[in-house]
């Protein structure tokens, strides 16, 4: 582990606990405000997404508190168990708004990028490796953080939504029936978001384990408004859909978000990617939610962007990966 970062006079930093989590959800509804991220995460959800992401806090994270023990700034190093070509490992961190400006984030993400290095040595040295700091388009010192530090952006995010009024009436696929979530099926789906998801970049083979951790065992999933489109007896397409209690709390209003969306390779084409999301929509508005939300990759190879905006959604924020690459480490 990479020694502590060094932090302005007053300040104290130690490695991360899992008693932090709090805090951290603390600290980053503090930052929302200036930040515009559109994500309002409490204890539990930190402490879930620790955990889904094998984070061991001790190890892969920094606090930074003033001197009445208030958290100030933390970091996150963090990758996926899985992965394809390239192992991605993700730096995240917030500085308390009033803390800025005074060279904590430059500290921080100095160790990340160390301790992203070793977790590359450490667990895939055979394998090239990225370093990755997602930036939100709200962000702009972060922004002008990572281009001095050597990262270079990679990838282009956006984050759409609309509002479930005037949805899309049901549409019928030939020979596809669009069936709510079932249970039986769920490593089914797993194997289908595999195979769906082969050629998008970043992507990852999800394990059973880690597709429980991830996906369907999140808190925030919700079976009844995921749905599956099944032809000739097998699944050819599959929607999960999530909300986010936390973020209904903060924002007064309750969103589904449609976290994954794929349809296989051989069924491309026929539609079946609209008739399940106007399925679920059409169960979320039932359920009380007020809006939709998804996020795509701008270069996505399947042609999602323009889908997503026929059936009305809009982009309201945008995000940039930002990435450092390492190569497979050499050998003894």
């Amino acid at each position: 582990m990479p020694a502590l970062p060094a932090v302005p006079d007053a300040l104290t930093v130690r490695p991360l606990s899992p008693d932090d989590a709090t805090a951290v959800a603390e600290l980053l509804g503090a930052a929302e405000a200036l930040d515009d991220t559109g994500e309002f995460p409490d204890a539990d959800d930190i402490a879930e997404e620790w955990t889904g992401w094998g984070v061991d806090p001790a190890r892969d994270g920094v606090a930074v508190t003033g001197a009445d023990g208030a958290l100030a700034a933390y970091a996150v190093v963090s990758a996926s168990p899985t992965f394809r070509g390239s192992y991605r490992i993700h730096l995240d961190g917030r500085v308390h708004p009033d803390r800025r400006d005074r060279g904590i984030g430059t500290a921080l993400l100095g160790w990340e990028l160390a301790r992203g290095t070793e977790v590359h040595a450490e667990r895939h040295p055979e394998a090239p490796a990225q370093l990755v700091v997602g930036v939100t388009g709200t962000q702009p010192g972060l922004e002008r953080l990572v281009e001095r530090s050597g990262l270079t952006a990679e990838r282009w995010y956006r984050t759409m939504e609309r509002p479930l009024t005037d949805l899309p009436e049901a549409r019928q696929v030939p020979g596809v029936q669009v069936v709510p979530f079932s249970w039986d099926r769920d490593d089914e789906v797993r194997r289908a978001h595999n195979a769906a998801f082969t050629e998008h970049h970043g992507s990852s083979e999800r394990d059973a384990e880690s597709w429980q951790r991830l996906f369907t065992g999140s808190r925030a999933f919700r079976p009844d408004l995921s749905v599956f489109a099944v032809a000739d007896g097998a699944v050819a397409g599959y929607l999960l859909a999530y909300v986010y209690e936390a973020d209904t709390r903060a924002r007064g209003y309750r969103e589904v978000v449609l976290g994954q969306i794929g349809v296989l390779p051989g069924a491309r084409g026929r539609g079946l990617a609209s008739a399940m999301i106007g399925e679920s929509l059409r169960a979320a508005a039932a359920q009380d939610c007020r809006t939709a939300a998804l996020d795509v990759d701008s270069d996505n190879v399947t042609g999602a962007l323009r889908l997503y905006e026929s059936l009305g959604f809009g982009t309201v924020r945008t995000r940039v990966a930002w990435s450092l690459s390492l190569p497979p480490v050499a050998a003894g």
